[in-house]
């Protein structure tokens, strides 16, 4: 029976820790790390530690990298005397509740491999971690040796707070003049960063996950590499797409222009030939009007020349020059002589310069300024008849 017994108790074992094994190996959360940490460091226990040291757990290789240290207090000690455990120190004053007798501490030291584990449990964006994860916990047990069960207990600090030691585990030097934060993992997963106490110092006020982060980018995701060959392509494409479209553009601009500029040209000649139809029609009506003799061209023009020399001369001698600006006779006959069908002799050009004597056509021809219009009332004030 006792040899049934025994080997009862073998398979028992070798079962539980094939089964804790099968675990480790789908460990994706922190808070079930935790829990098999736990497990294999109670299984480990044995209750005839000496309290006040500390003692290693030994973990499988499928937690390679990570170190555990336990030690056991009694409650009252603990509060009085305060303790080091390694990296983290528990000033006088710190009481755990709940607490019946005796309290077993573990220290955790996840090492950088699988503290990226809280990367994938907490909200880090734009964070880094430049130590690995430190855990302080703390469990109840007594004198039974039932250690199934053991509840987690809470740590608070007394007046002075709990201080946690990063110097030995950064990797980010002190002389870089990056400055680091600290960061709290809470079992919620909330993250809560601070500064530090001092260069690789945080300080806390409980027990906890804590760890150094940096400000970071965030890792861009990766994006697929394209060949050579296909961004010559590429570029090309869009060069020769660039310059067709910058050509229809040169062209569109060329024809308009070229089509403002035709448009302007007929429009030049449409005054032009309407000017000169309203001149010829206005030479007809006056001749059959007034129904004077034809004369010669040199003796009419001689004599239209005589007549305009008396009146300027009369009126230089009896009367003082009063034109205004612009409407003086040599300045009138001049814009008259410019413009379009106009030819110095010829009928319609004595008649203008007869019209001009007039000192309010002058300053009304004057006002015009546009040549097309300047022909039509040319020709509207030779329709009424001759110049008085």
């Amino acid at each position: 029976m006792g040899f049934l017994f025994s080997l009862t108790l073998v398979f028992l074992s070798i079962a539980y820790l094939s089964a804790l094994q099968t675990q480790t190996q789908e460990i994706k959360s922190a808070r079930l790390l935790d829990l098999v940490i736990r497990d294999y460091a109670f299984k480990s226990y044995n209750k005839y530690f000496r309290t006040g040291k500390l003692h290693q757990i030994k973990l499988p290789a499928n937690l390679s990298g990570i170190n555990v240290d336990t030690v056991r207090f009694r409650c009252g000690s603990l509060q009085r005397y305060g303790a080091k455990i390694k990296e983290f120190h528990l000033g006088i004053g710190v009481t755990v509740h709940p607490c019946i007798e005796r309290v077993v501490i573990v220290r955790q030291n996840l090492g950088f491999n699988w503290s990226s584990i809280y990367y994938d449990n907490y909200e880090l964006s734009g964070y880094r971690l430049i130590s690995p994860v430190l855990g302080l916990l703390a469990y109840n047990i007594g004198d039974s040796k039932n250690f199934s069960t053991p509840s987690e207990l809470g740590i608070q600090a007394g007046k002075k707070p709990i201080t946690i030691d990063f110097s030995n585990t950064t990797r980010l030097n002190i002389t870089s003049g990056i400055i680091p934060l600290c960061a709290i993992f809470d079992h919620d997963g909330k993250v809560t960063l601070f500064s530090q106490a001092s260069p690789n110092i945080c300080v806390a006020t409980r027990d906890g996950h804590f760890g150094l982060v940096v400000e970071s980018p965030l890792i861009p995701l990766k994006k697929k590499t394209l060949s050579n060959w296909k961004i010559t392509i590429g570029s090309t494409i869009g060069a020769a797409l660039g310059a067709f479209l910058l050509s229809l553009l040169l062209i569109a601009m060329f024809v308009n222009a070229k089509k403002k500029a035709r448009m302007e040209e007929l429009e030049r000649r449409a005054y032009e030939e309407e000017a000169l139809q309203v001149s010829m029609v206005g030479h007809e009506k006056n001749s059959k009007k007034v129904g004077r003799e034809k004369v010669g061209g040199a003796m009419f023009l001689g004599q239209q020349i005589g007549r305009l020399v008396e009146a300027t001369e009369v009126r230089n001698n009896v009367m003082p020059r009063t034109d205004l600006p612009g409407c003086s006779i040599p300045e009138i006959i001049q814009v008259f002589e410019s413009l379009p069908g106009v030819e110095k002799g010829n009928e319609f050009w004595l008649l203008g310069c007869q019209l001009f004597e007039n000192k309010v056509k002058r300053e009304m021809f004057s006002t015009i300024k546009e040549p097309g219009a300047m022909l039509k009332w040319l020709n509207y004030q030779l329709m009424l008849g001759p110049p008085m």
